[in-house]
């Protein structure tokens, strides 16, 4: 019993920072999201007569970033995330006003401001304030006979003498035993905001289905426009060759009994224009999906796709074995798209490309030391590798602050 209680004691100290440290930010977090509600109260005071309406969706709007920060550190306190799903507030004000009034997200919000405005303050006083009494009364024998007679208040009494002195001492223990149960109330704080700022079930399932119907579209558009760049590849080039070669060839046929070497020098360029054609097709039959991906594996063609690029590439790829082919081809167009934007934009002197994650998801990592400020924009490289990865439900993640480095991960789940 004694061994469970000094292990108790031990982990409840050994979280305690963190907890005085969480409670602590909570409280400026509650005097925050006590002025966010004193705002809303004047915008729906000043809406009584009209004047406070069109402020409504934007003061919603307004409050998203506190509550967003309350939900970050209460994902961190909990070890999990908390997700935040609100509907688009756009169009008309009419269509602001039905959203800020019917989202659940926004009275959840509300609610959240509420408890907390009320309650975080309290809190926060009492983590700072109970593990500095503790120490205090421990302190107490140490220091009262150095101060002026009567100037140590403690507890309704005055520290005049040891017997009071050592009644300090056992006064530390409740109030440290008190002070010990801080991380389970930052525990219980992180779960009221997880309950309240958290979407039910049937929310998070449409919200899914929002997303995967975009992403489809997404992939649809994308799926559309490849076919489309590719039958205009095969238009303009290889058909267009193959022309040439039976119109040289006929020209070849017809010179064959009054210029034989004209003849011969026709099929020749008809050789040379068969031999291009070929060229341009294998081209097209790469970027539709490389022959080495489905031979030799994503390792194999990142090793081929690295050597061909003008800045040199460090490429990791050694935890990762064979993959679905449709993960393998959105891996291996993520890169070289990613490569093609370096060699672009980037201007930088290497590129390193990390290949891993768990099994279940592929991650990948690609870092340039470029000029970095690199943007997604409509159309562009980057959009073009968010689109893929998302036809397979991952995510793209890009961080490049002016002067770099640029940093781009893709995480492609695997489905395994």
């Amino acid at each position: 019993m004694e061994v469970l209680t000094v292990r108790y004691v031990r982990v409840r100290v050994r979280r305690l920072p963190s907890a005085i440290g969480y409670l602590a930010v909570g409280g400026a977090t509650s005097v925050l999201a006590m002025f966010a509600l004193i705002g809303l109260l004047v915008v729906a005071a000043l809406s009584l007569i009209g004047v406070g309406i069109p402020a409504i969706p934007e003061a919603m709007r307004v409050i998203r970033p506190l509550i967003g920060a309350d939900r970050r550190r209460a994902a961190r306190r909990l070890g999990a995330p908390i997700e935040a799903v609100y509907r688009p507030m756009d169009g008309d004000l009419r269509q602001r006003l039905g959203t800020a009034f019917t989202d659940p997200a926004n009275r959840r919000d509300i609610g959240w401001l509420l408890l907390h405005a009320v309650t975080g303050s309290y809190v926060a006083i009492l983590a700072v304030a109970l593990p500095v009494s503790a120490v205090n009364q421990l302190l107490i024998p140490a220091y009262w006979q150095l101060l002026p007679a009567g100037t140590v208040a403690n507890f309704g009494f005055t520290v005049d003498s040891w017997p009071k002195a050592v009644l300090s001492l056992v006064i530390a223990v409740p109030v440290a035993a008190v002070a010990l149960q801080l991380p389970m109330i930052a525990d219980w704080q992180a779960v009221a905001a997880r309950t309240l700022l958290s979407p039910s079930e049937d929310i998070l399932l449409a919200h899914r289905v929002a997303a995967l119907t975009a992403t489809r579209a997404a992939a649809l558009d994308a799926h559309g426009a490849e076919l489309r760049r590719i039958e205009r590849d095969l238009h303009d080039g290889a058909q267009a060759r193959i022309a040439a070669v039976i119109m040289q060839l006929g020209l070849a046929d017809q010179l064959r009994e009054q210029d034989p070497e004209a003849a011969q020098s026709m099929v020749r360029k008809a050789q040379d224009t068969a031999t291009a054609a070929l060229a341009e097709l294998r081209d097209v039959v790469r970027s539709v999906y490389p022959p080495v991906l489905s031979d030799r594996g994503l390792s194999s063609a990142l090793s081929a796709l690295a050597a061909r690029s003008p800045i040199p590439v460090v490429l990791d790829s050694s935890r990762v074995g064979r993959l679905a082919a449709a993960v393998e081809a959105a891996a291996y167009f993520v890169i070289a798209e990613a490569l093609t934007n370096a060699t672009k934009h980037s201007g930088a002197q290497s590129i390193s490309i990390v290949l891993g994650g768990a099994a279940e998801v592929l991650t990948i990592v690609i870092t340039d030391d470029g000029v970095g400020g690199a943007r997604e924009t409509y159309g562009g490289g980057l959009a073009g590798i968010r689109r893929r990865a998302e036809a397979l439900d991952g995510r793209m993640g890009l961080t490049s602050p002016v002067g770099g480095p640029t940093v781009l991960r893709v995480e492609l789940p695997c489905g395994s």
